[in-house]
Parts: C-alpha cells; structure tokens; sequence
C-alpha cells in the first residue's frame, strides 16, 4: 500500500504544492509515527434531497444551485488536502466535521485517489437540523476499533436532541496503544456569543461527564478530544466546564490540556477568521497520559499543527491579509476548499528521544 500511495502523492499531487505546515518547514520532514488529522470541511451536503432534514440549500434547485459537478468537485478537493497533510504518508486517523451523510463520506474516500487509501468509515445521520454531522475514517491496518458511542446533547426543558452529537470511538493501535477518541462539532455562535454559549457549556458537561467515567476505570487513559468548539480555549465551555489547560510543564495523567491554546499562544496562528478576526475554532485536547508516555505513542504540546498552505488561502479585500478560501461567499460559488484550516496532531514513538 505504501508504494501505491507514495505514486499517487509523488506523481499525481506533486509534493511542491502541497507541502507547507504551520511550522514553514516541509511537511514530510516534520512527519511522526502517527498523524490524526480534523478538518471542518463546511457543507459538504450531496444533491439529493433528504426529507428528514432542511438541506434544501444545497439541491440543484436551491439557492446556491449546488449540482454533482461541485459536489465532484469540493469531495476532490477534499481527498487532495487529505492526501497533503499526511505527508509521505496518508494520516492514520481523520476527523471530519459538517458532512451531511455516509454518502459525502463515500464521495471523499472513493471518487477521490483515496479509493485506494482503504479508509473505513464511522459514521451515523445525526438529530441535526440541517442534518450535518461529525465523522471518523481510520487506515483499518493502524487502529482497530474497540467501543463506538454517540453522546447526545439535549437542551434543558426539551426531550429529545436537535443537534448533532459528540462521537466516542476507543480503539487500539498498531503498538497496541489504546487511544479514547472524540470527535466534536459544538453548537455555534449564531445569535451571537453571549447568547449561545449555554448550548456549548452544555455540550463541554456532556463531554467531561463521558470523560470522568473514563477516568474512574482508567486512570492513565490516553484521550485525543478533537473537532470545532466554536468557542476559544480561553472560553468558559473548555478552559472552566471541561477543564482543559493550557500546557506548560508538568502533567496529571488524569487531566485535560488543550493544545491548541498552546499553538495559538507560541505562533499566535488561528484556523478560523470571522469578520477580521482569525480565532483557534478547530482543537486538539489530549489527557497527560498521553504526555507521560504511559505505552508506546506519546506527545508533547508542540506536536499540534496548523495545516496553512498557501492554496487553502486567499488575499482578504475587506479586512487585509489572508482568509481561508472558502466554497461559498454568501450565496456566490466560489470554488474552494472550507471556511476553516485543518489541524493535525503528531504522535511519536517513546523511544525516539531526538523528536
């Protein structure tokens, strides 16, 4: 597999153009035993018209007259940021967020070069209303998964849930770590900050009460939190409800730290820019074990990355500098990639001591 995959990114993708990290370096220097990569792919909805949920938007017939051959074509773009970020090699591990169904998941790692990657699927249709959800695909040679669950937000007074969920996956390595994955789509900022932030502190409780349990029978428990928050680490849903730090020096097995915050601090680099303003939207969070090296594959603070290249950006006419190049302007196709950057988190060999 691995000779077919280095001809699809030597020869189909050439390595020149899709090769820049958040660090500057190349890419495939910087490459660890174990890549997990998240990405907030913004709206990748089929054509099909889907009765169970408003997706109306993005038919033929809708307001942004979405048709196969952009669909075609921002599942391709997808494959090829996917392909990009892994370097020499494809990640082991991807979390992916705003998909409408199994199908656009299809559409990625099957109309794509990746057809070849191998990639299995986790994935079930959410309560969203619009009917997006959060997903996992994962090389089957390099994790085995072991427990899948679905946490569900449910606002106070309500009996059901109408958004989409936090999704659970334990699962173990190819050096027989056991990895706790989560992969997190919160609910956003629409109405405003202030105004939406119980829906997410309410979603940080859901996640820490999961977390807690996980705890209890595993102290040293390796946990990797990824996904879009729509809050910041400084927010009060991650750095007060989940607890997640800010690394510095010394870690609690047990505790959460969020790296992110530390990326942010030591690069001042962001994944998301609304109205100017470039904030660190997209996370990872990982438990001190997995910084203590307890097994096989370990991390530091420095091992999350901002995946920046410049063709997933663009020049930013109303507020300067750059902005990601996104798929739609308003109701404008504009042909690139998502609203977002993707982020990405190395995972070494505890022996290796040089990295």
């Amino acid at each position: 597999m691995k000779n077919t995959l280095y001809f699809l990114l030597v020869f189909l993708y050439p390595l020149s153009s899709f090769s820049q990290s958040d660090s500057g370096k190349d890419i495939n220097a910087l490459r660890a035993d174990y890549r997990i990569l998240f990405y907030n792919v913004e709206n990748l909805f089929d054509i099909k018209d889907d009765s169970l949920s408003n997706d109306a938007e993005f038919l033929p017939g809708g307001d942004k007259y979405w048709t196969w051959k952009k669909y075609q074509d921002k599942c391709f773009k997808i494959a090829k940021v996917i392909m990009a970020a892994g370097g020499w090699e494809l990640p082991d591990i991807i979390g992916l967020c705003e998909i409408e169904n199994r199908s656009t998941l299809y559409g990625i790692i099957h109309m794509s070069h990746l057809r070849k990657a191998g990639y299995k699927i986790i994935h079930r249709d959410s309560p969203d209303h619009r009917g997006i959800d959060v997903a996992l695909i994962y090389q089957p040679e390099r994790f085995t998964p072991i427990d899948t669950s679905y946490l569900q937000l449910i606002e106070s007074g309500a009996t059901e849930s109408t958004t989409r969920e936090i999704l659970y996956v334990k699962g173990k390595t190819h050096t027989e770590d056991n990895l706790h994955l989560f992969v997190n789509h919160w609910p956003s900022r629409w109405g405003g900050q202030l105004e939406s932030e119980q829906k997410r502190m309410a979603a940080a409780q859901v996640l820490r009460n999961k977390l807690d349990s996980i705890f209890k029978e595993e102290p040293k428990a390796k946990i990797i939190i990824m996904g879009d928050f729509n809050d910041y680490p400084h927010n009060k849903s991650l750095a007060g409800v989940l607890r997640a730090n800010i690394p510095q020096t010394d870690f609690r097995d047990d505790e959460l730290y969020n790296l992110a915050g530390f990326l942010e601090k030591r690069s001042h680099i962001a994944s998301h820019k609304y109205h100017g303003k470039w904030g660190m939207l997209d996370q990872f969070i990982v438990s001190g074990a997995l910084m203590n090296a307890h097994g096989i594959l370990k991390c530091q603070p420095k091992d999350m990355h901002l995946f920046a290249p410049n063709y997933l950006l663009e020049s930013d006419e109303s507020y300067m500098g750059k902005r990601p190049l996104r798929t739609y302007i308003g109701f404008k196709y504009h042909g690139g990639f998502s609203d977002h950057l993707p982020v990405y988190l190395d995972l070494w060999r505890a022996l290796d001591e040089d990295d």
